[in-house]
């Protein structure tokens, strides 16, 4: 396992389970051109680009090509790197034919061509054991009163504090939480935002 510090970007769901066989990061994927109507995890992706940075690796065919676009301008301002995987022909597995380019997608592409690939891009790579990770879970945020009845405008404070866009679902939120803070974080600024509710009239 290859640890580094950017959130992977990817095309599909197929996509992000190979990279995260490869990678001990965040991984996302943007459902194909479904990036392009979801709000939420593009306002995701520019505050990864912020925070932890991102690297982009999107397949080599025009698709891919538009959608890595559509992230380098919504992520702009942040740190974002670039991994390209070369042209490369056939079909994977599990499709019956080819895609319309003939090109192969982040699933079909070798595994030592991604993480050359990703080599290439500048990214700091580190090999070794996976990190492990307390993740928050959605006890914890019942616990810290963001899930369950009136915990709404809770979520609604911590999103502001997040700079998060207001609308995100809990489940949405907690995705992003586990990303972007430590629980420690997490449960002082609920406390803080408790406080501060608490002192108002």
């Amino acid at each position: 396992m290859i640890r580094i510090e950017p959130a992977i970007v990817v095309e599909g769901r197929y996509d992000k389970n190979k990279i995260k066989q490869l990678f001990d990061t965040v991984v996302l994927d943007t459902a194909g051109f479904g990036i392009f109507k979801d709000r939420e995890k593009a306002a995701f992706i520019r505050r990864l680009a912020r925070t932890k940075g991102i690297l982009v690796l999107t397949d080599s065919d025009h698709a891919g090509f538009q959608i890595r676009n559509y992230i380098k301008n919504i992520a702009a301002g942040g740190k974002v790197y670039h991994a390209y995987t070369p042209d490369l022909y056939g079909k994977e597995r599990r499709k019956s034919r080819p895609s319309r380019e003939g090109k192969l997608g982040g699933e079909g592409v070798p595994d030592q061509v991604i993480i050359e690939a990703v080599r290439r891009s500048g990214v700091p790579m580190e090999e070794g054991a996976s990190r492990q990770r307390s993740s928050m879970t959605k006890s914890d945020f019942l616990d810290w009163g963001l899930a369950g009845p009136g915990s709404a405008a809770r979520r609604k404070k911590l999103l502001a504090a997040l700079e998060l866009p207001e609308d995100m679902t809990a489940n949405a939120l907690l995705e992003a939480v586990n990303v972007l803070c430590s629980r420690w974080e997490v449960q002082q600024l609920c406390q803080t935002l408790q406080a501060e509710g608490d002192k108002k009239p």
